[in-house]
């Protein structure tokens, strides 16, 4: 969007204020890795695939983030899956095709996709 007056910098602002408040109050998180190795495997194409499937299923309170290499360049792509109170789970490889199942079965109904799993973070919570 090209900023053209003061009010479309106005909406821009807000949107943006919206969104960073969007992800602090959410308690589940998607999380791809988007280091170098991430995208050389196809990082970009995952992130597509989960903005797609969570707009395909009506989701807007879940934060979808980016980060660094963690290490495991050998099992990108990689997406994480941040549920309140339960192990933040590490999946890789991940495809596109991949996408749908981990969001219904992970995310929506709290079953792990054992099959595709590389790493589970102790909740330091519970």
């Amino acid at each position: 969007m090209a900023i053209k007056s003061l009010e479309d910098l106005r909406k821009i602002k807000a949107e943006s204020k919206k969104q960073t408040e969007t992800r602090k109050i959410n308690d589940r998180q998607i999380i791809i890795g988007m280091g170098t190795c991430g995208i050389a495997a196809g990082a970009r194409a995952v992130m597509t695939a989960v903005l797609e499937e969570l707009a395909k299923r009506n989701i807007h309170d879940v934060a979808v983030l980016q980060t660094g290499c963690i290490g495991m360049c050998q099992k990108e792509p990689l997406l994480d899956i941040v549920r309140p109170g339960e192990d933040r789970v590490t999946y890789g490889p991940v495809s596109p095709t991949d996408v749908p199942r981990i969001i219904a079965d992970h995310l929506i109904n709290g079953v792990v996709v054992e099959d595709l799993v590389v790493a589970k973070i102790p909740n330091k919570e519970a």
